[in-house]
């Protein structure tokens, strides 16, 4: 212990987990003044920034505790503490605090002076309510609550406007309330599971950025349609409800990747929600009595689960069987009558350009044309233009007279050089999709010609990096996909981009990933399934505050069991962070 005490002094940090603690060693409560005796360096020594007490048997943490005025990680998890000191509101440093699995019966309202407060976890324990003062503390992205006997949520934390995740799974709420959800637009992930939820707010469709969504096990009904605007949700669990209908608007939520309505009142799959790219689909335990043939063009999908439904118009050993088999049956159903063209390709051309005029927003995909038609740069002020699926060889330089334009659309066509030069004057520009051309090598320059760039797809275009344009010119990336690129390594330059958010390198041939990924700290979807990864770097586990949805299915990934990866990111995360070395 004494060495302990001492090399903290020089530190910053004190770990005395797991040291079978009743209570808090006096010496940390006097800032571990005096510790080293007559060899004590006090001119060497620092204030306790980290101390860490979790899995004792601590039964009161004094109000001493404001003398470490300088901590900002606190974590006395797995102890025995029925309350928390008024004096934890005089940590102006804390930014982290960790109290889960304790006997808490109240956080006190002087919480809301910790100002810096980033990340609290009070889970696993005995709390009714959270104090309206948490409210206060502005800087707060992380809160966990899960596990408690919570009814409802203060009105006051509508002002943590910075909040990105909220986990209250295993309390009490019957509602989570307009005012609250609207607020916290930077949601990425919310966990009300095991509560008694009797709805789903209708703000949620103003969370675009939520990623994960779970809501199991509550007294739901209905889903709104304004989920439509939830349109970065890759994971949303719904088992366990009172649901009889899925609205049409969740077909146009094109990442989400597992959807799991088990155990609800659904008598049939509406049409639309086969436009889903889903890799799993839980829908067991309903009142299905047949599936929409349409259902057999969800080829993306890796399970289906369908037991416990009455489901009449499909034989057992289909719906028990293997699900590549059961969309084949259900595609042979579908109708094959191609449906005709009635409107003409020139009356088509004449009426988007009319609706351009006020939306700003001209669509011309998939009109077979072989070059740009001249209504596009005589639309004034055009902001975003898709000219996908068409056989359009090249951009012509009157195009760069559009200089208002912000997102292009040129997937699948038949452009084979790099644009630079007319790419240049679109100084706008911040969504470009040349996915699915036969594009050939982009310059080492080429990126330099749009600086501006949030959004890149060059999926399929397997030739366009042969020359390495370097990446490094697009320092506000936050959205790349290299898809199908027969890539056998990570870009280097890559990892140097630290606003990238969304991360799509899956359909290539890569055998390893580089422990730098741990870099991109604003990571929140890395797809890297369907490649050749047999083993994952563990720093790819420091991502798990921030990275909410990780593919790595159709690899053969012999390091990571097959039980782990069955239970989604957060437990990959996890596995890989434990393997990190202890520092």
């Amino acid at each position: 212990m004494d060495r302990l005490l001492k090399s903290a002094r020089s530190s910053g940090s004190l770990n005395l987990s797991n040291r079978s603690l009743s209570e808090v060693p006096v010496e940390v409560y006097r800032n571990l003044d005096g510790i080293g005796g007559d060899d004590d360096k006090w001119w060497e020594a620092v204030e306790l920034q980290k101390l860490i007490l979790a899995h004792n048997s601590i039964e009161l943490l004094k109000e001493d505790i404001r003398n470490l005025s300088c901590l900002v990680v606190l974590n006395l998890s797995h102890n025995s503490l029925s309350q928390l000191p008024a004096a934890i509101g005089e940590l102006p440093e804390l930014k982290m605090l960790d109290v889960s699995h304790n006997l808490i019966v109240r956080i006190p309202e002087e919480i809301g002076s910790a100002a810096s407060l980033v990340k609290f976890d009070c889970s696993n324990n005995q709390l009714t309510e959270l104090p309206s003062e948490l409210g206060r503390c502005l800087a707060l992205s992380d809160l966990k609550g899960s596990n408690n006997l919570i009814a409802s949520l203060p009105e006051d934390l509508a002002k943590c406007s910075k909040l990105s995740k909220l986990d209250m799974e295993g309390n009490k709420l019957t509602v989570i309330s307009e005012n609250l959800i609207s607020s916290w637009t930077m949601l990425t992930e919310l966990n009300a599971a095991k509560n008694m939820l009797n709805g789903i707010p209708v703000g949620i469709g103003g969370l675009s950025r939520l990623i994960r969504l779970d809501l199991h096990q509550n007294r739901i009904s209905s889903i709104p349609s304004s989920i439509i605007g939830c349109h970065s949700l890759a994971e949303f669990y719904l088992g366990n409800n009172n649901i009889s209908t899925i609205p049409v608007e969740i077909g146009e939520l094109s990442r989400l990747g597992t959807f799991d309505l088990h155990s609800n009142q659904l008598k049939d799959y509406p049409v639309e929600a086969c436009k889903l790219s889903l890799l799993v689909l839980n829908l067991s335990n309903n009142s299905l009595s047949g599936l929409p043939p349409e259902m057999g063009k969800m080829t993306s999908l890796r399970k289906l689960l369908l037991s416990g439904n009455p489901l009449r118009t499909l034989r057992s050993s289909l719906v028990t069987g293997p699900t590549p088999a059961l969309l084949r049956f259900l595609r042979s159903r579908l109708s094959q009558d191609s449906e005709t063209a009635t409107t003409s390709k020139k009356d088509i051309i004449a009426m988007a350009t009319r609706l351009s005029i006020s939306s700003k927003e001209l669509s011309m995909g998939g009109l077979e044309l072989s070059a740009i038609p001249s209504q596009v740069w005589e639309s004034e002020e055009v902001i975003r233009l898709d000219l996908s699926k068409n056989s359009i060889q090249e951009l012509p330089v009157e195009l760069s007279s559009c200089v208002s334009l912000q997102t292009l659309i040129l997937s699948k066509n038949q452009i084979k050089d790099w644009p630079g030069s007319v790419l240049k004057s679109l100084s706008s520009l911040s969504c470009l999709k040349l996915d699915y051309n036969p594009l050939r090598q982009i310059p080492s320059n080429g990126f330099e010609a749009v600086p501006k760039l949030q959004i890149l797809d060059l999926s399929g275009n397997e030739a366009s990096l042969l020359d390495g344009p370097s990446f490094s010119s697009l320092p506000n990336l936050q959205e790349l996909y290299l898809r199908k690129m027969r890539l056998t390594k990570v870009p280097s330059d890559i990892l140097g981009l630290h606003q990238l958010r969304i991360l799509d390198l899956s359909q290539n041939s890569l055998q390893s990933i580089p422990e730098g990924l741990k870099n991109i700290t604003s990571l929140v979807e890395l797809d890297l399934s369907n490649n050749n990864i047999s083993s994952l770097p563990p720093e790819l586990g420091l991502l798990e505050p921030s990275l909410q949805a990780l593919r790595l299915d159709g690899n053969p990934l012999r390091s990571i069991r097959r039980t782990v990866l069955d239970k989604g990111t957060k437990a990959v995360l996890k596995y890989l962070k434990d393997k990190l070395p202890e520092e």
